[in-house]
């Protein structure tokens, strides 16, 4: 049988075609699966995808099933917990961040009433479809994603530069980057 056609950056492994087949460019709206992307997202800074694709259960488990609400209450002993589990990227700076996204998070929510609210907003609550025929289309920033990016950092979020937050609106459909050969292009 005939492998689906899909954008070229997935093709290296088993791991990396199961995430684009089934998660990379469809929305999300609710807030629990945003915080989690947002975490994730946030750790992949200066490194793969695929590294954290291959950890993301460890980050599942070592931070509570990206509960925000617990993440924000993180004690300094839940940090240095984190600080030894050779599961996730123990990287101290990032860690903390989670942990300060977390309340900013929630107070987003208390804002907007929701985080999906607040976030989709900057594209009127629908994906931008872009019409992508090769990856060299494909950019690490956008102007919106400069303005996403400095919105977050005015309300308190960290790692979360353009290129951290572009690559956020693409895992959660909010720019719909598929190739327009591929099977997932909606």
């Amino acid at each position: 049988m005939e492998e689906p056609k899909r954008c070229g950056w997935c093709l290296s492994s088993d791991l990396y075609k199961e995430y684009h087949d089934k998660e990379w460019g469809v929305p999300v709206y609710d807030d629990q699966k945003l915080f989690e992307f947002l975490i994730l997202e946030t750790f992949q800074a200066g490194l793969s995808w695929i590294t954290i694709l291959k950890k993301r259960e460890n980050f599942q488990v070592a931070f509570d099933d990206f509960d925000y609400k617990k993440v924000a209450n993180y004690p300094e002993e839940k940090i240095q917990e984190l600080m030894l589990d050779a599961g996730i990227i123990r990287n101290q700076l990032k860690i903390r961040a989670a942990v300060s996204n977390a309340v900013a998070f929630m107070k987003v929510q208390e804002e907007f009433g929701s985080f999906s609210k607040y976030i989709w907003k900057f594209t009127d609550g629908k994906p931008i479809d872009n019409k992508r025929k090769s990856l060299k289309e494909v950019p690490a920033t956008s102007p919106l994603s400069d303005e996403i990016s400095k919105d977050l950092k005015k309300r308190g979020f960290k790692f979360v530069g353009s290129t951290v937050v572009y690559a956020h609106m693409q895992a959660t459909g909010m720019v719909n980057d598929h190739m327009e050969d591929c099977w997932r292009k909606i």
